[in-house]
């Protein structure tokens, strides 16, 4: 279960919340992205994957949409249960690469290359390293492409016998996690993706049965209260969360930062890890300038209860007031106490709180970002689902070879 609680005035806000989601009705019915169907789809996905019982690691080459969300929900989940390696080879950083390819055996290694165009510059170009390196053969049995139907990766793989998996052609890569891109490896890797459907599919079918409007509010209010207000804080109370928080950047970023005519649009996201970063950009927030906003994400309930032991220190006796007691409450009540901090200053807060991580409460957490995304681009009127931007690079680093 996920609870939502919203710190902020939404007087006034039900014809924008109307308008968000009268959008979002139309995208899903005229197929302007196909994500809000991923849920439901994907389960027949499921009984297509098979079992890889001689492999004990999993080799993802990809970058940004193709990496980021399975890479979020794997550092969610791997602490719960027996699973395989997932290692993410996703940077062209020499050094990075080297020291990945040192911690993989070829002969237990599944290697997926996922890239929606299927000519992604840094996720070929590490496939190249890795079919040197490993002297890697096209086989069925190490080898997997992920990519959009017709792409030149699927046409290699139908060249070489190797098994290919479609990403629908109207999910772009940050909207893709519970496509093919993610319940691939994290099926084999022996997570509970039915679960993880089922969680996102759940707040699917809420949201467009109208109970779910938490989501519309947050949406309405952050563009009846832009440009005041243009940054969008995440301040996630678990280490656990460092790699959601990176899916978020991305998600955020690459989908709400747009121009609109001669008009630039965009909410900045930014993500920080409690309690470690609060003791770094807190400042910031009390005393510097009222234009942002604070999500905080906390874990209600932690698997292990470690306590912070009954010692006093000499000279150290003013911190014995949390002796006795969890780890699981000292982060909770920071983030409580941050949070009650912030909001005095008259910071807009919202808050998630996850009742605890399992598979079902992280495919809620993660279609909620992304109903988040699409409703507030809605209200804003850009194209929620391109990167005109991220494209232009790519068009100046092809000049420069």
């Amino acid at each position: 279960m996920i609870r939502y609680e919203l710190h902020f005035d939404t007087k006034a806000l039900e014809p924008l919340m109307q308008k968000a989601f009268e959008s979002l009705v139309l995208e899903r019915q005229r197929g302007v992205t196909g994500y809000y169907d991923l849920p439901f789809s994907s389960m027949r996905l499921l009984e297509r994957i098979p079992n890889y019982p001689h492999i004990k690691k999993i080799a993802i080459i990809g970058i940004g949409g193709s990496s980021l969300g399975t890479k979020a929900i794997y550092e969610l989940l791997r602490h719960r249960i027996h699973h395989k390696e997932i290692i993410f080879l996703e940077n062209p950083d020499p050094i990075d690469l080297e020291d990945k390819f040192s911690r993989i055996k070829k002969n237990e290694t599944l290697f997926i290359v996922i890239s929606k165009s299927g000519t992604t510059i840094e996720t070929i170009s590490i496939f190249k390293a890795a079919i040197k390196h490993f002297e890697l053969e096209f086989q069925k049995d190490n080898l997997i492409f992920i990519t959009d139907p017709g792409s030149p990766l699927e046409r290699l793989g139908s060249d070489k016998g190797v098994p290919v998996y479609n990403i629908p052609p109207n999910v772009g890569g940050r909207f893709s996690v519970l496509s093919a891109v993610g319940i691939v490896p994290l099926t084999i890797a022996g997570f509970d993706t039915e679960n993880l459907l089922l969680g996102a599919g759940k707040l699917v079918i809420d949201f467009f049965a109208h109970r779910a409007d938490h989501i519309l509010k947050k949406a309405a209010f952050y563009y009846s209260h832009y440009p005041d207000i243009k940054m969008n804080v995440l301040f996630s109370y678990s280490s656990m969360l460092l790699d959601f928080n990176r899916w978020y950047e991305q998600l955020w970023g690459e989908s709400l930062g747009k121009r609109k005519g001669d008009e630039r649009i965009g909410l900045t996201p930014i993500a920080h890890i409690g309690s470690i970063d609060q003791h770094s950009f807190l400042q910031l927030l009390i005393d510097g300038p009222l234009d942002k906003s604070v999500t905080f994400l906390k874990v209600k309930e932690f698997r292990n209860h470690i306590k912070i032991p009954q010692i006093s220190l000499p000279h150290l006796e003013s911190t014995d007031f949390v002796n006795g007691h969890t780890f699981n409450e000292l982060i909770n009540k920071e983030c409580e106490a941050t949070m009650e901090s912030v909001m005095m200053q008259g910071v807009p807060v919202d808050l998630i709180e996850i009742g605890s991580i399992k598979a079902k409460n992280i495919g809620e957490l993660i279609i909620y970002y992304q109903l988040l995304t699409s409703a507030v681009g809605a209200l804003f009127g850009i194209d929620t689902y391109n990167q005109p931007g991220v494209e232009l690079g790519k068009k100046i680093l092809k000049e420069k070879f």
